[in-house]
C-alpha cells in the first residue's frame, strides 16, 4: 500500500457539493492499494500513520506522532498513486488493485485506525472528490509498505 501523507492544520473532502469528511489538526492521507497488497499491508500502514513522527516538539524537531498530539485523520482512496508513467504520456494503472480488493483493504485500514477511538474521516470510495487541505509546514511524506 502507498500513502501520500500531509501534515495539515485542517482538511476536508467534498462529494457532489456536500462535505463528507472534515478534520482539524492531523494528517490528510491519500491511500493507494496495489494488486499485491494484503491485510498485513493495512496493519503496517496503520501503525506507521499513528507513529510517524512528523509533528514538532518544543524545540521544533520532528519528534511527535499523531498519537502524541491527539491528531485526526482524513483518508482518501487514491488508486492513481500506482500510476506507471515510464512509457508514453498516459499513465498505466496495472499495478493498482481491482476495486473490490482496494475497497476491502482501504476499509480495513480505516477500521484499524479507529480502534483506539481516534477520529478518522474518509472520502467516498470510487467517487469524484474535491479534497481541500491546509498543509502545515508544508510537510508531505510518501509511505510504501513494500519498501
Amino acid at each position: 500500500m502507498r500513502a501520500l501523507v500531509q501534515r495539515v492544520a485542517k482538511a476536508s473532502v467534498t462529494v457532489d457539493g456536500a462535505v463528507v469528511g472534515r478534520i482539524g489538526q492531523g494528517l490528510a492521507v491519500l491511500v493507494g492499494v496495489g494488486k499485491d497488497d494484503a491485510e498485513a499491508d493495512a496493519s503496517l500502514l496503520a501503525r506507521k500513520l499513528v507513529e510517524l513522527r512528523i509533528f514538532a516538539d518544543d524545540a521544533s524537531k520532528f519528534n511527535r506522532s499523531l498519537k502524541d498530539v491527539g491528531g485526526e485523520l482524513l483518508l482518501v482512496s487514491q488508486f492513481t498513486l500506482y500510476a506507471d508513467t515510464r512509457k508514453g504520456r498516459r499513465p498505466s494503472f496495472t499495478d493498482a488493485a481491482p476495486p473490490d480488493q482496494a475497497n476491502a483493504l482501504f476499509e480495513r485500514l480505516v477500521a484499524l485506525l479507529r480502534q483506539d477511538g481516534r477520529k478518522v474521516e474518509t472520502g467516498v470510495f470510487g467517487a469524484h472528490m474535491v479534497v481541500e487541505l491546509h498543509n502545515d509546514g508544508p510537510v508531505t511524506v510518501m509511505l510504501d509498505t513494500k519498501g
